[in-house]
Protein backbone atom coordinates (compact mmCIF):
# COMPACT_ATOMS: atom_id res chain seq x y z
CA UNK A 1 0.00 0.00 0.00
CA UNK A 2 1.40 3.44 -0.94
CA UNK A 3 1.68 6.02 1.84
CA UNK A 4 1.54 9.78 1.29
CA UNK A 5 2.56 12.54 3.67
CA UNK A 6 -0.57 14.67 3.96
CA UNK A 7 -1.51 17.26 6.59
CA UNK A 8 1.38 16.17 8.78
CA UNK A 9 0.45 12.48 8.86
CA UNK A 10 1.27 9.35 6.88
CA UNK A 11 -1.89 8.38 4.99
CA UNK A 12 -2.31 4.97 3.36
CA UNK A 13 -4.20 4.65 0.11
CA UNK A 14 -4.69 2.34 -2.88
CA UNK A 15 -5.44 3.03 -6.54
CA UNK A 16 -7.22 0.58 -8.85
CA UNK A 17 -7.79 0.81 -12.59
CA UNK A 18 -7.62 3.76 -14.94
CA UNK A 19 -10.06 6.38 -16.09
CA UNK A 20 -12.20 8.95 -14.31
CA UNK A 21 -11.19 9.07 -10.62
CA UNK A 22 -13.56 8.07 -7.82
CA UNK A 23 -12.48 8.50 -4.19
CA UNK A 24 -14.17 6.20 -1.66
CA UNK A 25 -14.34 7.05 2.06
CA UNK A 26 -15.47 4.36 4.47
CA UNK A 27 -16.96 4.35 7.96
CA UNK A 28 -15.87 4.08 11.58
CA UNK A 29 -13.06 1.62 12.19
CA UNK A 30 -13.06 0.21 8.66
CA UNK A 31 -10.02 0.07 6.37
CA UNK A 32 -10.18 1.14 2.75
CA UNK A 33 -9.94 -2.46 1.59
CA UNK A 34 -13.61 -3.06 2.45
CA UNK A 35 -14.42 -1.65 -1.00
CA UNK A 36 -12.25 -4.19 -2.84
CA UNK A 37 -14.64 -7.14 -3.00
CA UNK A 38 -17.64 -5.49 -4.63
CA UNK A 39 -17.34 -1.79 -5.37
CA UNK A 40 -13.83 -1.64 -6.84
CA UNK A 41 -14.52 -4.29 -9.54
CA UNK A 42 -17.83 -2.67 -10.52
CA UNK A 43 -16.40 0.83 -10.76
CA UNK A 44 -13.22 -0.14 -12.59
CA UNK A 45 -15.32 -2.13 -15.06
CA UNK A 46 -17.33 1.05 -15.64
CA UNK A 47 -14.15 2.92 -16.58
CA UNK A 48 -13.16 4.55 -13.30
CA UNK A 49 -9.88 4.85 -11.45
CA UNK A 50 -10.85 3.98 -7.88
CA UNK A 51 -8.94 5.54 -4.98
CA UNK A 52 -9.50 4.16 -1.48
CA UNK A 53 -7.90 5.34 1.74
CA UNK A 54 -7.43 4.31 5.33
CA UNK A 55 -8.89 7.10 7.45
CA UNK A 56 -6.97 8.58 10.38
CA UNK A 57 -6.25 6.04 13.08
CA UNK A 58 -6.52 3.04 10.73
CA UNK A 59 -2.99 1.67 10.12
CA UNK A 60 -0.90 2.46 8.23
CA UNK A 61 -2.52 5.91 8.48
CA UNK A 62 -1.48 7.88 11.56
CA UNK A 63 -3.93 9.30 14.05
CA UNK A 64 -1.69 12.32 14.50
CA UNK A 65 -0.79 13.90 17.83
CA UNK A 66 -3.54 15.07 20.14
CA UNK A 67 -6.49 13.43 18.43
CA UNK A 68 -8.37 14.67 15.38
CA UNK A 69 -11.69 16.04 14.19
CA UNK A 70 -14.18 15.56 11.39
CA UNK A 71 -12.66 18.60 9.70
CA UNK A 72 -9.24 16.91 9.82
CA UNK A 73 -10.67 13.83 8.09
CA UNK A 74 -12.27 15.96 5.37
CA UNK A 75 -8.97 17.81 4.93
CA UNK A 76 -7.17 14.46 4.55
CA UNK A 77 -9.49 13.47 1.68
CA UNK A 78 -8.93 16.86 0.08
CA UNK A 79 -5.18 16.51 0.54
CA UNK A 80 -5.14 13.05 -1.04
CA UNK A 81 -7.13 14.26 -4.06
CA UNK A 82 -4.65 17.09 -4.54
CA UNK A 83 -1.62 14.83 -3.93
CA UNK A 84 -2.79 12.44 -6.65
CA UNK A 85 -3.88 15.23 -9.00
CA UNK A 86 -7.32 13.61 -9.11
CA UNK A 87 -9.54 16.62 -8.68
CA UNK A 88 -12.16 17.58 -9.37
CA UNK A 89 -13.52 14.06 -9.04
CA UNK A 90 -16.41 11.90 -7.95
CA UNK A 91 -16.52 10.93 -4.26
CA UNK A 92 -18.36 8.19 -2.35
CA UNK A 93 -18.83 8.22 1.42
CA UNK A 94 -20.37 5.59 3.68
CA UNK A 95 -21.63 6.12 7.27
CA UNK A 96 -18.98 8.26 9.05
CA UNK A 97 -17.33 8.55 5.64
CA UNK A 98 -20.56 10.03 4.32
CA UNK A 99 -20.42 12.77 6.95
CA UNK A 100 -16.77 13.38 6.01
CA UNK A 101 -17.77 13.79 2.36
CA UNK A 102 -20.61 16.14 3.31
CA UNK A 103 -18.10 18.37 5.10
CA UNK A 104 -15.71 18.09 2.14
CA UNK A 105 -18.51 19.33 -0.13
CA UNK A 106 -18.80 22.44 2.04
CA UNK A 107 -15.09 23.06 2.61
CA UNK A 108 -13.64 22.14 -0.81
CA UNK A 109 -16.37 21.97 -3.45
CA UNK A 110 -13.73 22.72 -6.08
CA UNK A 111 -12.39 19.17 -5.63
CA UNK A 112 -15.71 17.36 -6.19
CA UNK A 113 -17.88 17.02 -9.29
CA UNK A 114 -20.58 14.82 -7.73
CA UNK A 115 -20.99 12.69 -4.62
CA UNK A 116 -22.73 9.57 -3.35
CA UNK A 117 -23.66 9.57 0.34
CA UNK A 118 -24.57 6.14 1.75
CA UNK A 119 -26.08 5.44 5.18
CA UNK A 120 -25.11 8.95 6.26
CA UNK A 121 -26.84 11.47 8.48
CA UNK A 122 -26.99 15.22 8.88
CA UNK A 123 -27.66 15.26 12.61
CA UNK A 124 -27.34 13.12 15.72
CA UNK A 125 -30.56 11.59 16.99
CA UNK A 126 -31.12 9.83 20.32
CA UNK A 127 -30.34 6.34 19.01
CA UNK A 128 -27.08 7.32 17.31
CA UNK A 129 -26.07 9.16 20.48
CA UNK A 130 -26.84 6.11 22.63
CA UNK A 131 -25.00 3.67 20.34
CA UNK A 132 -21.93 5.90 20.16
CA UNK A 133 -21.90 6.46 23.91
CA UNK A 134 -22.04 2.69 24.40
CA UNK A 135 -19.16 2.13 21.96
CA UNK A 136 -17.06 4.74 23.74
CA UNK A 137 -17.86 3.28 27.16
CA UNK A 138 -16.92 -0.19 25.96
CA UNK A 139 -13.66 1.02 24.40
CA UNK A 140 -12.68 2.95 27.52
CA UNK A 141 -13.50 0.05 29.84
CA UNK A 142 -10.88 -2.20 28.27
CA UNK A 143 -13.39 -5.05 28.26
CA UNK A 144 -12.71 -7.74 25.66
CA UNK A 145 -15.89 -9.27 24.22
CA UNK A 146 -15.58 -12.87 22.96
CA UNK A 147 -15.37 -12.82 19.14
CA UNK A 148 -18.32 -15.16 18.64
CA UNK A 149 -20.61 -13.02 20.78
CA UNK A 150 -19.36 -9.81 19.17
CA UNK A 151 -20.08 -11.25 15.70
CA UNK A 152 -23.63 -12.15 16.76
CA UNK A 153 -24.24 -8.58 18.01
CA UNK A 154 -22.75 -7.11 14.85
CA UNK A 155 -25.01 -9.29 12.72
CA UNK A 156 -28.14 -8.22 14.59
CA UNK A 157 -27.17 -4.56 14.38
CA UNK A 158 -26.01 -4.38 10.77
CA UNK A 159 -27.77 -7.03 8.68
CA UNK A 160 -31.31 -7.25 7.35
CA UNK A 161 -33.96 -9.81 8.38
CA UNK A 162 -33.58 -11.20 4.87
CA UNK A 163 -30.01 -12.25 5.67
CA UNK A 164 -30.62 -13.13 9.32
CA UNK A 165 -33.35 -15.58 8.26
CA UNK A 166 -31.14 -17.32 5.68
CA UNK A 167 -29.16 -19.89 7.67
CA UNK A 168 -26.47 -20.47 5.05
CA UNK A 169 -25.83 -16.78 4.40
CA UNK A 170 -25.91 -15.97 8.10
CA UNK A 171 -23.30 -18.62 8.91
CA UNK A 172 -21.03 -17.12 6.26
CA UNK A 173 -21.55 -13.63 7.64
CA UNK A 174 -20.89 -14.71 11.23
CA UNK A 175 -17.62 -16.29 10.16
CA UNK A 176 -16.52 -13.15 8.33
CA UNK A 177 -17.58 -10.86 11.18
CA UNK A 178 -15.74 -12.93 13.76
CA UNK A 179 -12.52 -12.88 11.75
CA UNK A 180 -12.71 -9.16 10.93
CA UNK A 181 -13.92 -7.85 14.29
CA UNK A 182 -12.73 -4.32 15.06
CA UNK A 183 -11.12 -3.69 18.44
CA UNK A 184 -12.98 -0.61 19.65
CA UNK A 185 -10.02 0.48 21.77
CA UNK A 186 -7.83 0.49 18.63
CA UNK A 187 -10.13 2.94 16.83
CA UNK A 188 -11.06 4.97 19.91
CA UNK A 189 -10.04 8.24 18.24
CA UNK A 190 -12.75 7.84 15.59
CA UNK A 191 -15.52 7.07 18.06
CA UNK A 192 -17.77 10.04 18.64
CA UNK A 193 -16.97 11.86 15.40
CA UNK A 194 -20.43 10.94 14.14
CA UNK A 195 -21.97 12.92 17.03
CA UNK A 196 -22.62 16.01 14.97
CA UNK A 197 -25.00 18.90 15.64
CA UNK A 198 -27.82 19.47 13.19
CA UNK A 199 -25.90 20.30 10.00
CA UNK A 200 -28.90 20.12 7.67
CA UNK A 201 -29.24 23.93 7.40
CA UNK A 202 -25.56 24.15 6.36
CA UNK A 203 -26.01 21.40 3.79
CA UNK A 204 -28.39 23.65 1.88
CA UNK A 205 -25.23 25.39 0.63
CA UNK A 206 -23.92 22.24 -1.10
CA UNK A 207 -23.94 22.90 -4.83
CA UNK A 208 -22.70 19.62 -6.28
CA UNK A 209 -25.02 16.86 -7.55
CA UNK A 210 -25.55 14.29 -4.83
CA UNK A 211 -27.11 10.84 -4.69
CA UNK A 212 -28.15 9.83 -1.19
CA UNK A 213 -28.60 6.09 -0.60
CA UNK A 214 -30.48 4.69 2.37
CA UNK A 215 -30.75 1.03 3.33
CA UNK A 216 -34.28 -0.11 4.10
CA UNK A 217 -33.51 -2.21 7.20
CA UNK A 218 -30.67 -0.07 8.56
CA UNK A 219 -30.90 0.09 12.36
CA UNK A 220 -27.79 2.23 12.77
CA UNK A 221 -28.61 5.12 10.42
CA UNK A 222 -32.30 4.71 9.75
CA UNK A 223 -33.40 5.66 6.22
CA UNK A 224 -35.33 8.74 7.28
CA UNK A 225 -32.03 10.30 8.40
CA UNK A 226 -30.62 9.74 4.91
CA UNK A 227 -33.73 11.19 3.33
CA UNK A 228 -33.28 14.33 5.43
CA UNK A 229 -29.94 14.94 3.71
CA UNK A 230 -31.50 14.56 0.27
CA UNK A 231 -34.24 17.00 1.29
CA UNK A 232 -31.65 19.51 2.53
CA UNK A 233 -29.13 19.42 -0.34
CA UNK A 234 -30.51 21.33 -3.35
CA UNK A 235 -31.28 18.98 -6.23
CA UNK A 236 -30.11 15.87 -4.37
CA UNK A 237 -31.67 12.54 -5.30
CA UNK A 238 -32.67 9.84 -2.81
CA UNK A 239 -32.85 6.11 -3.40
CA UNK A 240 -33.50 3.33 -0.90
CA UNK A 241 -32.12 -0.16 -1.35
CA UNK A 242 -34.55 -2.81 -0.03
CA UNK A 243 -33.64 -5.93 1.91
CA UNK A 244 -30.43 -4.73 3.52
CA UNK A 245 -29.17 -3.25 6.76
CA UNK A 246 -26.31 -0.90 7.60
CA UNK A 247 -23.89 -3.10 5.64
CA UNK A 248 -26.03 -2.64 2.55
CA UNK A 249 -23.09 -2.03 0.23
CA UNK A 250 -21.89 -5.56 1.14
CA UNK A 251 -25.29 -7.18 1.63
CA UNK A 252 -26.84 -5.98 -1.67
CA UNK A 253 -23.76 -4.93 -3.68
CA UNK A 254 -25.27 -5.36 -7.15
CA UNK A 255 -28.07 -2.88 -6.43
CA UNK A 256 -25.76 -0.43 -4.68
CA UNK A 257 -23.14 -0.61 -7.43
CA UNK A 258 -25.75 -0.09 -10.14
CA UNK A 259 -27.04 3.03 -8.39
CA UNK A 260 -23.53 4.48 -8.07
CA UNK A 261 -22.42 3.63 -11.61
CA UNK A 262 -25.63 4.98 -13.16
CA UNK A 263 -25.37 8.23 -11.19
CA UNK A 264 -21.76 8.77 -12.17
CA UNK A 265 -22.54 7.97 -15.81
CA UNK A 266 -24.81 11.02 -15.97
CA UNK A 267 -21.78 13.33 -15.85
CA UNK A 268 -19.77 13.73 -19.06
CA UNK A 269 -16.33 12.18 -18.78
Amino acid sequence: MPVARINGIDLGYDVYGTGTPVVMVTGTGAPGRVWRTHQVPALTAAGHRVITLDNRGIPPTDAGPGGFTLDDMAADVAGLIEYLGAGPCRVVGYSLGGIVVQELLLARPDLVTRAVLMASSGRTDALIAAMTAGDIELADSGTKIPPGYAAYIQALQNLSPRTLNDDEKLRDWLGVLELSMVDRSAVRAQLGLDLIPNRLPQYRAIDRPCLVIGFQDDLVVRPHLCREIADAVPGARYTEIPGCGHYGYLERPEEVNAAIVDFFAEEPR
